[in-house]
């Protein structure tokens, strides 16, 4: 674990949005869409936490890989709880264990905030 000020641990959801739902209608090649993936929403206790700005740069590691995403505010989300839109991005950090069921898991991931 880093330092304690640059880094936070929290649980990894994704999902939908409206914003990666209109950029994969468009393509999934576009720049449109990429922006909608490659992000990741925290509360604003953990942006206050980590001494963030809302387009600040992060690292998130899951035991499955890591990826740099911009960083934004949702007040909705519980403190411990990063939320990324499914796309690559999440697909780099949720791994390909299925366990079994055919599809992996992608919510309930131990993931780590690192302040850039």
């Amino acid at each position: 674990m880093n330092d304690e000020s640059f880094s936070a641990v929290c649980t990894l959801v994704t999902g939908r949005t409206l914003e990666q739902a209109k950029g994969m209608h468009i393509g999934k090649t576009e720049e449109e869409y990429r922006k909608a993936v490659d992000k990741a929403f925290l509360s604003p206790e953990v942006l206050r936490k980590l001494s963030l700005n809302e387009g600040d740069e992060v690292t998130l590691k899951t035991r499955c890989g890591k990826v740099r995403v911009r960083v934004y505010a949702d007040a909705g989300l519980p403190e411990d709880v990063v939320f990324v839109p499914m796309g690559p991005t999440a697909n780099a950090l949720v791994g390909s264990d299925t366990e079994g069921s055919g599809m992996p898991s992608f919510k309930g991931l131990q993931v780590e905030v690192v302040r850039s």
